[in-house]
């Protein structure tokens, strides 16, 4: 069955394309799938200095080193959205939205990673893409010289203030809860002169009339109710896992994250997560190359398997 692949990996982000490297090096007839640019929420990132060899180097500039190596060593690659999963007559179908294409493969690896989640406050829905963005990087350049703020506290959150902080006249940083990133990046943020941070603090309202104009917030502790003036916002208060697709395979938790043992398998043989999608502890760019590499071996072994 000529037109059957080994193993379809659904998403190109650290785990997905580590996984097709390890697959292909298996002499596993590999397809990697993915609806946007190779990458995944790394392209987001402007500075990355934890990947163990890399050095300090944007994520953008990661991603595309990553995606060479793919097709140095011959990945074929498809700009496809699946939109759904099924089994049929043994072989794993995957059903994607352009063109109705069908692929059929004897294993699949979900790395569909997470996207940002979002408040459900007054104004954001009305100010998305307009106003209120989810990536520094992408739109940060239009607020040179400007007024932003930006909501959370965590190291995403606390990387692109930084980043925002060498071109925005100022930037204002609302969280929940304290800062939560690591401590190094947090005293840098704290020693800017052009940043604010209020922490313990619940957004209410994105405001504005023709244009977004400011963000509405109360203290948890103190109850005062601010309005902080800005030209935009960047929000990073977590992700959620991209799995509806997957939903109806029942290898998802409650969160919807897919659930998978220590070999990256899944409740349903021959279908294995990797990456910021499965139910973990830590996600990270090092631990998704890991997922990778352990599913596309665990995927290996599955089809070799079938052969035997």
């Amino acid at each position: 069955m000529r037109d059957v692949y080994d193993v379809i990996i659904v998403g190109a982000g650290p785990a997905g394309m580590t996984a097709s490297i390890y697959a292909v090096r298996a002499n596993m007839k590999t397809l990697l799938l993915d609806r946007l640019a190779p990458g995944g929420q790394i392209i987001n990132s402007n500075e990355i200095e934890n990947y163990t060899g890399a050095g300090r180097l944007s994520g953008a500039d990661l991603a595309v080193r990553m995606f060479e190596h793919t097709r140095e060593l011959g990945v074929e690659f498809g700009y496809k959205t699946v939109e759904r999963v099924t089994e049929q007559d043994g072989l794993k179908i995957v059903r994607c939205e352009e063109d109705a294409a069908v692929y059929k493969a004897r294993s699949v690896i979900l790395a569909t990673g997470t996207r940002p989640r979002t408040l459900g406050v007054p104004g954001e829905e009305k100010w998305a893409g307009s106003g209120i963005s989810w990536c520094a990087i992408c739109d940060g350049a239009q607020y040179r010289g400007k007024d932003v703020a930006v909501i959370g506290g965590g190291n995403s959150a606390v990387e692109e203030a930084l980043y925002l902080a060498d071109i925005c006249a100022r930037v204002t940083v609302v969280t929940m809860l304290d800062l939560t990133a690591d401590p190094r990046s947090c005293d840098k943020l704290r020693a800017r002169d052009n940043v604010e941070i209020f922490i313990f603090q619940q957004v209410l309202e994105f405001t504005g009339k023709k244009r977004l104009d400011g963000v509405r917030f109360r203290g948890e502790k103190d109850t005062v109710e601010r309005h902080v003036k800005c030209d935009g916002v960047f929000e990073y208060i977590g992700f959620q896992a991209s799995s509806q697709t997957f939903a109806d395979l029942g290898i998802t938790d409650r969160l919807g994250c897919v659930v998978v043992d220590e070999r990256m398998r899944t409740a349903v043989p021959g279908i294995f997560g990797a990456g910021d999608i499965t139910a973990k502890h830590l996600r990270q760019i090092v631990t998704a190359v890991s997922d990778g590499a352990i599913a596309a071996n665990s995927a290996a072994a599955y089809v070799t398997s079938l052969n035997q």
